[in-house]
């Protein structure tokens, strides 16, 4: 099939450069000096039997971390920082991943603590691992790479070719040709990405270096044949599917593999749980199994890796010959030449690899690709004359000039790790969302919940486990919410008559259509403490409070602002007491904040303007709900604010002074927040639970004005006035105060949901 033909005659350039990805990535969990963990896989974790995204490999201190298929590089890369952000957040603070493949201390077999899973099956694989491989090939770690050609590609590609063919043999037929090449040009990558390149008795069951490794550094021990790969005696074909079927199960047979899975080909094919399977249902995708950690890379690999591998397997593709069997032999021989090589030696087979590579750039001029694209593959030309830019050349770079190989990958180890933390809040890859909903995303992955990403922009989660299917919008907006209740809680109006008719204690108001018409009974308001908000408004929008009255000019201000949020406006008392926020999901009261409206204190020398930009500076303030506190804005709403105290934007407060410049106290406005969960009485805890009930709402912020929170609400003394009812409430000022203790809500959101869910153990019962 002339595949190059084919897609330049009908215009598959875009879509052959499209492709589905994934990686699995395996690490050792290290102590701060470099030895491996004797400590178990964290329960923190969840049900490993199963766990979609973090999982237990051969040890028990051996992370698999797995993304999920995505249809862009960007994409994998961003699961594959989100994943490690959850794993360096949960394991144990003296803990780090390693950066090399190869343990930089091997423990001895004594102390190498196979995974201790719970499926006697998979207990007993490990256990035969033990007896037919020794512990030590076992801690290997490395990187496995997912591919799948777009189906829309191979769907167009067999619409233009004119042969008889089923499309799943032509889909096979595709992989095979690819699998094929690789075999025979596999060493090029070996060349460019091996970096296991210290060889240690200690790695070997007899603590002896076998005779045919050269002394000194090598480019790869894991992708050599004392690397992560069967016995000689293990011979499976790559002619055909059928061949490949007939020959692996052979090996079972004969008792040389106890299962499938044992066959630890550099390639592998997916698509069923058996060979057989695959056969029947045609090859779905590869998988590439013979990379080395790049130690130089915070996760293990750069997009530009897979960018460039990406590249490598469209040219297996593209390429007019396909290699056979005396080839596949043939690479496979100069892949463990390569393997043994000395790193900063040109390669053996230089001339090949340079002549394939210029191919690869020509396919891609062909097929339009840019500039970017075009260098990616110049760069590592340039690394096929000038070895030491490979990740083992500069791996030795770094030891012939004095640097001690074990602790820079200790250092490392630390930094990757201090990087990931150095934004707890936020989850790498994904920070254009709302913090709210990265927490929620953090939570989900580490207690192995799939998830889908059904709309980014619109912070839109489809979430399950075990077949269980529940959707999530801004983190807490569920199914468990009838859908009048957000309508309810919107309408100012109708939540407040709700509620009166609930008999729960709301501030007297009236409502205007038009301006003018508020505007006309500004009298009616002049000398009491009032509240000017929009009937519909979320965040603090648009509100205006005036503890002590208001001057004219202010009134009229205050009452445009609310118009422009919406064309019905409240004006309503004001209840006096400390305005508190309850957290509501089910019939608990999960979560109360003491919110602080935005202020500044004085320090005698500088503005207020400046004192807002200066505490504006602090890290944990951002915008958008992308950080646990807003910065204080310098709106119309805080310079009326400020004027009221006697103030302008240019004033310098004396010291110790407080400067408010908004009245209403939401943290998306810029104010403090602080927990008073374990202080508030519980009196008013159940009467937010019950407001929460009397709207139709699950999940709910419930604000409340009380003035003593130590004392009891009572029938006759209730101690409370209702300000709002929010649908959608925030948590992450529950999750991040500004002082006192943090509430997990996300995870209590999960367990709502998802009530097979121990998330107090860390367990999860049941298996997919």
């Amino acid at each position: 099939m002339k595949i190059k033909s084919i897609i330049k005659e009908n215009n598959l350039e875009r879509l052959f450069m499209k492709g589905i990805f994934g990686i699995e990535k395996e690490s050792q969990r290290i102590q701060h000096e470099g030895t491996i963990s004797k400590k178990d896989h964290p329960e923190e974790f969840g049900n490993r039997n199963f766990h979609p995204y973090i999982q237990t490999d051969f040890a028990e201190s051996q992370l698999e971390l797995v993304t999920p298929p995505t249809e862009s590089i960007e994409e994998t890369m961003q699961w594959l920082a989100a994943i490690h952000d959850v794993v360096y957040q949960t394991i144990p603070e003296e803990e780090y991943l390693l950066p090399f493949s190869l343990p930089s201390y091997m423990p001895t077999e004594e102390f190498i603590q196979v995974a201790k899973l719970e499926n006697e099956e998979d207990v007993h694989y490990r256990e035969y691992l033990v007896d037919a491989y020794g512990k030590r090939k076992q801690m290997m770690s490395g990187i496995h790479y997912n591919f799948e050609f777009h189906p829309d590609f191979l769907q167009a590609l067999y619409q233009k070719q004119n042969r008889d063919l089923a499309y799943k043999d032509f889909q096979t037929e595709a992989y095979l040709k690819v699998a094929h090449n690789f075999l025979r040009y596999q060493w090029i990558l070996t060349y460019l990405y091996g970096a296991s390149i210290l060889v240690k008795e200690e790695y070997f069951q007899n603590n002896e270096i076998p005779a045919d490794i050269p002394n000194g550094f090598i480019r790869s021990l894991r992708s050599s044949k004392y690397g992560y790969v069967n016995k000689g005696d293990i011979h499976v074909s790559f002619e055909s599917m059928a061949e490949y079927v007939r020959t692996i199960e052979q090996m079972v047979e004969e008792g040389k593999l106890i299962h499938e899975k044992e066959f630890y080909s550099s390639i592998r094919f997916r698509g069923g749980s058996s060979a057989r399977e695959v056969m029947e249902n045609g090859i779905s995708y590869l998988e590439f199994r013979l990379f080395d950690l790049n130690p130089f890379a915070p996760y293990g690999l750069l997009a530009e890796d897979m960018q460039f591998i990406h590249y490598f397997f469209m040219q297996m593709l593209w390429m007019e010959e396909e290699a056979g069997a005396v080839e596949w032999e043939k690479g496979k021989q100069m892949n463990e030449q390569t393997a043994f090589e000395q790193p900063l030696a040109p390669s053996a087979y230089q001339a090949e690899g340079i002549q394939i590579l210029e191919s690869m750039k020509k396919m891609l001029q062909e097929l339009g690709a840019s500039n970017d694209q075009l260098e990616l593959v110049e760069t590592k030309l340039v690394a096929f004359h000038k070895p030491e830019q490979t990740l083992a050349g500069r791996l030795v770079q770094l030891a012939e000039a004095g640097t001690d190989l074990i602790a820079w990958g200790n250092e490392q180890a630390v930094a990757n790790k201090a990087n990931s933390l150095a934004q707890p809040y936020a989850l790498t890859g994904f920070t254009d969302m709302e913090l709210s909903t990265q927490i929620l995303l953090f939570d989900a992955i580490q207690k192995g919940i799939h998830i889908e990403i059904l709309d980014r922009a619109d912070q839109f989660l489809a979430l399950r486990h075990n077949g269980h299917l529940e959707y999530v919008k801004n983190g807490n907006m569920t199914a468990k919410d009838t859908y009048i209740s957000p309508l309810i809680m919107e309408n100012k109006v109708v939540t407040k008559k709700v509620l009166a008719k609930n008999g729960y204690v709301v501030p007297a108001s009236k409502e205007y259509n038009q301006p003018e018409e508020a505007i006309a009974d500004y009298p009616l308001f002049a000398d009491k403490s009032f509240v000017i908000k929009p009937k519909s408004t979320n965040f603090g929008l648009g509100i205006s409070i005036f503890r002590e009255g208001a001057k004219e000019s202010s009134f009229k201000e205050a009452i445009e602002i609310a118009f422009a949020e919406d064309q019905t406006v409240l004006v309503e008392d004001f209840v006096n007491g400390t305005e508190y926020r309850f957290f509501v999901i089910g019939d608990e009261t999960k979560a109360v904040l003491l919110r602080v409206p935005a202020n500044v204190k004085g320090d005698g020398t500088h503005t207020i303007r400046e004192l807002v930009e200066m505490k504006n500076a602090d890290p944990l303030r951002g915008q958008n709900h992308r950080s646990p506190l807003e910065k204080i804005q310098f709106g119309k709403i805080e310079q009326m604010t400020v004027e009221e105290q006697g103030y302008s934007m240019e004033s310098v407060p004396p010291a110790g002074e407080i400067v408010y410049l908004r009245d209403n106290s939401n943290v998306s406005t810029g104010g403090d927040s602080i927990d008073y969960t374990d202080l508030m009485d519980e009196s008013y805890k159940q009467i937010a639970v019950g407001i929460t009930k009397a709207v139709g709402a699950t999940i709910a912020g419930i604000d409340m004005m009380i003035p003593d929170y130590q004392v009891p609400s009572t029938p006759q003394n209730p101690g409370y006035g209702v300000i709002e009812a929010n649908f959608n409430p925030m948590m992450m000022m529950h999750i991040y105060p500004y002082q006192g203790k943090s509430r997990r809500l996300t995870m209590d959101v999960l367990a709502l949901l998802f009530p097979e869910l121990n998330l107090s153990t860390g367990r999860v019962e049941g298996t997919e």
